[in-house]
């Protein structure tokens, strides 16, 4: 498999990296972590001007390979990442660009590109987080609308969208995996209450959402009814294949500061330590190449990353919670001051073998998918 760029893609790269040098310096400063608001606001002006300079289109308009090219430079030069439009860029924005209708891609797809609308991701349950097959909020078809009434966990920018990603149970009576429709729900519609959790670093980007009796369109239905598993394993694919492609090149990043970091505080003769940073060196080294061959692997199938995301967002999910314990080794006694980045970001990494499916479901899928082990009784 050929890893290596083309002549148009490094141009492309080139045109990238001269626009960023350009306008990152012309931007406001960036609000507090903690003002939901403040930062939707910052995070869509960003879009806006990735869309009027043409740059919007990456996320499922571009090649698989142009895509890579964009998170890779955009990280490298420390522009805004995705923020508050993670979940319409990188989620349910390709599904619907994969799955939706000419219609449904018309209504959907520009708003997100602009920065206009944001959405958020009701997936998990109390009761079905990893095990989303078991969802158990309803949606009962009367006329042209679903009633759907239940209730989700960890549902990513809650407050702060006008879109949610829904999973619903349209037939209680199917097998768990053929019972279940995706559906694009207006956040605005009555009967929604979105209430925010809070994290270990204090911030407030999940909600738990409760709905009664909320009325869906069926013509917000993405795919046919309870066909929902079947999308849902194409927008689980994005999130595992490719939304994390940026945040290796920044651990690739924060590896380097910490080697200075130690060097700076004298703890560069300490063999342990140094070994610890040439392995994680080439831990996202590895990881890397596995991303450009996924994304290979995507460009000759259509667009859609296959299940080599899931070896990748395993071993990425554990790299990144050995990367910060590392930095925690380096600081010291300053790795209990949550003033400092490196200790807030210890803290998230510790979500990475939960969030978009556990590291038990990933091996799952490892071994049933790729080695062709049986299942599990």
């Amino acid at each position: 498999m050929d890893l290596a760029y083309t002549e148009d893609e490094e141009a492309f790269r080139a045109r990238l990296r001269e626009w960023l040098a350009a306008v990152l310096p012309t931007l406001p400063p960036r609000p507090d972590p903690r003002d939901w608001p403040a930062r939707r606001a910052y995070d869509c002006g960003w879009q806006r001007r990735l869309y009027d300079a043409g740059y919007a289109d990456v996320h499922w308009d571009a090649s698989p390979t142009r895509r890579l090219i964009f998170l890779e430079e955009t990280e490298r030069a420390g522009a805004p990442y995705v923020g508050a439009n993670f979940v319409g860029l990188l989620h349910a924005g390709p599904t619907i660009a994969a799955e939706g209708t000419k219609e449904q891609r018309e209504r959907w797809l520009p708003p997100v590109l602009r920065g206009d609308e944001v959405w958020c991701q009701g997936f998990s349950e109390p009761d079905a987080g990893s095990d989303l097959a078991s969802l158990r909020t309803r949606a009962v078809r009367d006329g042209d609308h679903y009633v759907v009434s239940g209730s989700k966990i960890w549902t990513s920018h809650a407050e702060v969208a006008d879109w949610c990603e829904l999973l619903v149970r349209t037939d209680p009576d199917a097998a768990r995996h053929r019972g279940i429709t995706w559906l694009a729900m207006p956040m605005d519609a009555p009967g929604i209450t979105v209430r925010p959790l809070r994290t270990l670093a204090g911030s407030t980007e999940f909600a738990e959402m409760f709905l009664d009796e909320v009325r869906v369109p069926v013509g917000n239905r993405i795919g046919e009814e309870n066909d929902g598993w079947r999308v849902t394993m194409v927008t689980l694919s994005f999130e595992r294949g490719t939304a994390f492609v940026g945040e290796v090149v920044a651990c690739r990043r924060v590896l380097g500061e910490l080697a200075r970091a130690a060097q700076r505080g004298g703890r560069w003769g300490d063999d342990v330590l140094r070994r610890r940073l040439g392995r994680l060196s080439a831990e996202f080294r590895a990881l890397w190449r596995l991303t450009q061959w996924n994304v290979s692997e995507a460009e000759a199938t259509g667009g859609v990353p296959g299940v080599g995301g899931s070896v990748f967002k395993l071993r990425y999910s554990h790299a990144r919670q050995e990367l910060y314990d590392t930095a925690a080794a380096v600081l010291g006694p300053d790795a209990l001051d949550l003033g400092h980045a490196w200790n807030l970001d210890r803290l998230s990494s510790l979500s990475y073998t939960i969030a978009a499916g556990t590291s038990q479901i990933q091996r799952n899928i490892v071994a049933e998918r790729i080695l062709g082990l049986p299942k599990g009784r």
